[in-house]
């Protein structure tokens, strides 16, 4: 990556980006590290900084597989990231799973900030393929799952922290909370939406904050359906 004598914000990318390919030797310093550095940028440049930690460059466009229903990809901001992040209190114990995620910016970017395991879930395979890739680059701890979430269930079950960037609304939604409900029952969880208004369920408690964007919702195990 180049980085042009007097712009701070390529240089800090740059600087991070060989901080994050050490793989497996990074820990809980290097995770530091890296979100003083995601500090340090201004906050409306804060997305343009993380794809080019990342070499992420534009947004794909979507595939004939993209079915009826599903929103065309688009990635999630960072501040609405950093909300969730905090609000939800993701941590490196849990898994993160990232319900529709695209390129596997938002599941790559919880992952490197909070060590939490991570699993990006995606029904277009050539998405699918662009995430795997970034991964490996990175030698991140994430898996990328090719395939419907709303017809998934054993690949949900480990999952702590789910989070949906609008990926779809209606019949597919209603079949994702679900196949999570089950999961709900054994242990808590919590549930993370942007831009997406969850249907009721009786098994999940919305948390008040102070956010049009974000919704976070955590599960009561062990209530009766």
């Amino acid at each position: 990556m180049s980085t042009p004598h007097g712009d701070p914000k390529l240089a800090s990318a740059a600087t991070t980006r060989a901080l994050l390919e050490r793989g497996p030797e990074r820990g809980a310093a290097d995770r530091e590290a890296f979100r003083r550095a995601l500090l340090a940028v201004p906050a409306a440049q804060r997305d343009g900084w993380l794809d080019l930690v990342l070499g992420i460059e534009g947004v794909p466009e979507d595939g004939p597989e993209l079915p009826r229903g599903c929103v065309p990809y688009l990635p999630c901001s960072v501040s609405a990231l950093l909300r969730l992040i905090e609000h939800a209190d993701v941590r490196s114990s849990d898994i993160f799973v990232d319900i529709g995620s695209g390129l596997g910016r938002a599941t790559l970017f919880t992952h490197l900030l909070t060590g939490a395991t991570a699993i990006g879930v995606e029904i277009q395979p050539h998405l699918v393929r662009m995430a795997r890739d970034l991964a490996t680059r990175l030698q991140a701890r994430c898996t990328v799952v090719s395939g419907d979430a709303a017809r998934l269930g054993a690949e949900l079950a480990s999952g702590s922290v789910f989070f949906l960037y609008c990926p779809f609304s209606g019949e597919r939604l209603a079949n994702l909370l679900d196949a999570l409900e089950p999961i709900a029952r054994t242990r808590a969880i919590r549930v993370c939406s942007v831009d997406l208004p969850l249907p009721s369920r009786p098994w999940l408690t919305r948390v008040e904050l102070p956010f049009d964007d974000l919704a976070v919702y955590w599960s009561t195990p062990g209530e009766p359906a």
